[in-house]
């Protein structure tokens, strides 16, 4: 499949008449390059990002120049649902680089089971890699994790294929005690104030 992204040269004053002829304004910089302003086709990118990840590895055609680069920011219109700007990071496919991955939950945690509630206060890890090894996305396992259980990334850094940039108490997963539980908690402890108030 083709993973070719055919941008051209623009003004910060195109912008506007971009987007409504079905373009992205964009910027490209990075490996053996000065930052430049590019637009590209909104139905072509976005049909590259399906064939290869988020964090795969494209060739933007720029000027008639073939560059490798992977997306490192985009913008969004949340209430259309539109990619509004991206950033192109060239790169040097022989050097490793640091990218922001998707973290997947694997299994059935045991604490969910037994009515708890399975939390991701963090859905992405930095790692270090290089391009033609970037994985779309990390998959952890939670099957053994109990209410109560915190998973960081000192538990997933020794089983992981990848050198992981975050800090060992980065937290990925949390199964905290049932809703019902903590709300029946704060209740007593309000009830609890109350009383002692009154008296």
């Amino acid at each position: 499949m083709s993973t070719i992204v055919k941008a051209q040269a623009r003004t910060p004053k195109e912008n506007t008449k971009l987007r409504n002829s079905g373009h992205i304004p964009a910027v490209v910089y990075g490996f053996q390059m000065e930052s430049q302003p590019i637009s590209v086709d909104e139905k072509n990118l976005s049909k590259t990002l399906r064939e290869v990840g988020r964090n795969g590895v494209m060739k933007l055609e720029v000027n008639g120049e073939t560059i490798n680069v992977v997306m490192s920011d985009y913008q969004m219109n949340i209430l259309k649902g539109q990619m509004i700007h991206a950033d192109f990071l060239a790169i040097n496919m022989k050097e490793e680089l640091e990218v922001n991955v998707a973290v997947h939950v694997i299994g059935n945690s045991v604490g969910v089971s037994e009515g708890g509630l399975l939390q991701q206060p963090n859905r992405e890890l930095t790692i270090t890699v290089k391009p033609s090894d970037i994985p779309e996305a990390i998959e952890v396992d939670v099957s053994e994790m109990t209410i109560g259980d915190t998973l960081t990334v000192a538990d997933v850094r020794d089983k992981i294929d990848y050198t992981i940039t975050n800090d060992d108490d980065y937290t990925l997963v949390t199964v905290s005690a049932p809703r019902t539980e903590v709300e029946s908690e704060e209740t007593e402890a309000v009830v609890e104030e109350t009383n002692t108030e009154e008296e």
